[in-house]
Formats: C-alpha cells, structure tokens, sequence
C-alpha cells in the first residue's frame, strides 16, 4: 500500500461489525489496493485489532442506518478510484488485476462486478437477484460519483458519472453456510426493510405484495435460471418472493400494534 501523503489511485473499503471470524481473509485479497479504509460499525469483538494488521486507515462509530454507514466509508476514501467490498467477499488475483487495469485506462465513471455466490462450500451462481442476492454489483467508481440512500437495507444508489463496461473476471461472495442462514438472512432483511416502510408512511397493499411474490419467484427462478441449482434455485427464488412480502406484514402489525 502507499505511504500516507503519496497519491493514491485505488482506495479499497470495507464496513463491518463483528466481523474477526472472516475479516483477515477478505483483507489479504486487497492489498493490491493503494490504501484500504476499514468502517468499524459498533464492533465489540475483535475486528479492529484484525484490521490493524492490513492497515491503519480505520474509522470506528455507530450507524442506525446502512446508506449512511457506507457513505462514510466512502468519504473517508482518499484514492481517484474506490472499490467497495464486504467482509464475506474475496478478490481474486485475476479480478485484483483486471482491476488495476481498469482504473489505469477506463474514460468511464463507474463499473459494475460479476459475482459468484457461495452457499457452504458449492458455488450457486443462477436465480439470484430481486433483492436477495447479488449476480453483479456497481463496487467500482470514481471517487464522488456514487451516492447511498438513506435506508437500513439495499439503500438505493444516486449516480453522478456514466457507466462503463461490466468487468469480465468474477468477486467470490460466501453469501451463507446453508439453508439456515438463509432463514436468518431474510428475517434480517425483512425487519430492516419494515422499518424504512414504517419511516417513508408507504407500506403497500397485501394484494400488491403478493403479486410481488409471484412476479419475483418467476423471475428468479425461470428467468434467472434458478432452476439450474436445483433446491437452492427453489429456497432463492421463494425468498426473493417472501422478503417484500414479509417487509410489508412486519410494517404493517407493527404499525397495528403501534
């Protein structure tokens, strides 16, 4: 990494909260980078000594909410160029190179990266999307041109530069160990998104949403080839479903109860 004070090209960051178990792994794969800034979000185990070891570029507070958490992180960024990951993630060499090229020679402003999902040790790579799961994600971009929204879950983005090719190798994303975790993932989803409908007045209709349902399990499945990972296609494609669904009937017997 460069010394502080030397120009810097590509800034890496990453957001975490309690994070030690998996952090140095994802660390190690971007000391390609020009610096590494890492967001300590309400970290009580032992993240930041983990992350001592990678870098010194460390900024530790509290975040109710995800877009800000991020935005943050960004702006604490000191490169031209900023690639954003998290800690279950993993740049290959490959990528890390394809990476350095891009930011050396691309006229564009921001570029998407393909992703390969894992769920326990098998690679799942179809029916992802619709808000549960990434197939590709915009993680590099001129530093100012990439904006969070302000909400706790998949906090929409506001660009301000033009978009340029998808880059063809692949970011490894251990996404889940199994079946379980993914249980726990759309329930965490779910309330997070309950309380940005609560905050914005909107909840939605139970038709619409169960409309949703629908549309969503067909796109994932059928469209996005879920059906190519067998019962994993089925469980993403069901919880791509459930996750709006779930949102609005959380939303909805909280503001009841309220």
């Amino acid at each position: 990494m460069s010394d502080a004070g030397s120009d810097i090209r590509l800034s890496a960051v990453i957001s975490v909260r309690n994070e030690e178990a998996q952090l140095a792994q994802c660390l190690a794969t971007l000391t390609f980078a020009d610096e590494i800034v890492v967001l300590l979000d309400k970290c009580t185990d032992g993240s930041e000594a983990v992350a001592r070891g990678f870098t010194d570029r460390i900024i530790s507070g509290d975040w109710a909410i995800e877009g800000e958490r991020r935005n943050a992180g960004i702006q604490a960024c000191k490169g031209d160029w900023v690639l954003e990951v998290d800690a279950d993630e993993r740049v290959p060499r490959a990528l890390a190179r394809e990476i350095r090229d891009t930011v050396e020679a691309s006229t564009f402003d921001w570029h998407e990266i393909p992703v390969d999902n894992h769920i326990g040790g098998r690679l799942v790579r179809w029916g992802w999307g619709a808000s549960y799961g990434k197939a590709a994600y915009p993680g590099l971009f001129r530093h100012g041109v990439k904006t969070w929204g302000r909400q706790r879950v998949h906090p929409a983005l506001r660009w301000t530069g033009r978009k340029g090719p998808m880059l063809t190798n692949r970011l490894d994303h251990y996404v889940d160990r199994g079946v379980s975790d993914m249980i726990r993932r759309l329930d965490s989803y779910a309330t997070a998104r309950a309380k940005d409908l609560k905050d914005s007045g909107e909840i939605g209709s139970l038709a619409n949403n169960l409309r949703r349902f629908v549309s969503r399990f067909f796109k994932c499945y059928v469209m996005r080839k879920g059906y190519r990972e067998g019962g994993y296609g089925i469980v993403i494609a069901l919880f791509a479903g459930l996750f709006p669904l779930l949102a609005h009937l959380k939303a909805r017997y909280e503001l009841d109860e309220g």
